[in-house]
């Protein structure tokens, strides 16, 4: 009995730590990581909107490389990947002992922080290398390593039905993404009573055209996928920089890229908010 109350206690000290400050802190310091990503990776699309990109890759790697060659810019790699690695450790909280709300302990909930926690452990990871020295990521991009990917795919047994699925995916989560923003699904979990209206109308702005131009960018992403599966040819997959320039390539011409990119920018302004006004 004794060692059973004993489990107990640990369990629900265990979930008050989860729940607690320092992994409160952690995550907000992940939401301005991503949000200082984002808001560099939008600058950058707009350069090459502009014909002014210097060669810099429109994506992660582009964002990281930006950094890396300014003053301090180990010192804020190295930020940058605490940060997100915070952003993971919150996310596995979440699918250990549930989410926030009514719904946060269903599984779909901690199965989609349980992705999330994977998503921001690697990209954590990514810029952690980065600033420990490894720059390989200068010499190519999202681009070349989505075609290996797609690539080895490929060469996989039913690897068509695999890569196509996964362009699938991407469409349904970039639609789903685009209209939550649009919905402003994400009153849901910010503290909007401590907002000035004119505050409120700011988050609106960033929250709507963010998401859905992030949406826009992934529902793009997972149709060139499709594309490749449906002609066998890897070269057809694009990551976010070839993405992001197919923008360019429309009809409309450059500016469509150009709102794509101040969208990405202003996602960027908005994870800020929810670093400052997210409910945890």
């Amino acid at each position: 009995m004794e060692v059973g109350t004993v489990t107990v206690s640990g369990r629900m000290r265990a979930r008050q730590a989860a729940r607690g400050p320092v992994v409160e802190g952690a995550a907000r310091a992940g939401f301005v990581a991503r949000g200082a990503i984002y808001l560099l990776v939008g600058l950058l699309a707009a350069r090459v909107a502009t014909g002014s990109d210097r060669g810099r890759q429109a994506d992660r790697e582009g964002a990281l490389a930006e950094i890396g060659h300014r003053p301090m810019g180990t010192f804020v790699l190295w930020a940058l990947a605490v940060a997100l690695a915070g952003m993971a450790l919150w996310r596995l909280s979440e699918a250990v002992f549930g989410a926030a709300g009514a719904d946060g302990r269903k599984a779909r909930k901690r199965l989609l922080s349980a992705g999330r926690c994977v998503f921001y452990g690697f990209v954590a990871y990514t810029v952690s290398t980065y600033a420990l020295g490894d720059r390989r990521s200068e010499g190519g991009s999202s681009d070349r390593a989505s075609q290996d990917v797609t690539a080895r795919l490929l060469d996989l047994p039913g690897g068509r039905w695999m890569v196509g699925a996964a362009g699938v995916v991407a469409i349904v989560v970039g639609v789903w993404i685009a209209a939550r923003a649009a919905l402003r699904k994400y009153h849901d979990r910010m503290r909007l009573d401590e907002m000035s209206a004119r505050t409120r109308r700011m988050v609106d702005c960033t929250g709507v055209a963010g998401g859905v131009a992030r949406g826009a960018v992934f529902t793009t992403a997972g149709g060139f996928a499709l594309w490749a599966a449906v002609g066998f040819d890897p070269g057809r997959a694009k990551g976010m920089d070839d993405t992001l320039r197919s923008f360019a390539h429309t009809p409309v011409g450059p500016w469509l890229l150009m709102v794509v990119a101040a969208g990405l920018a202003l996602f960027g302004v908005f994870s800020f908010a929810m670093a400052r006004w997210r409910k945890f």
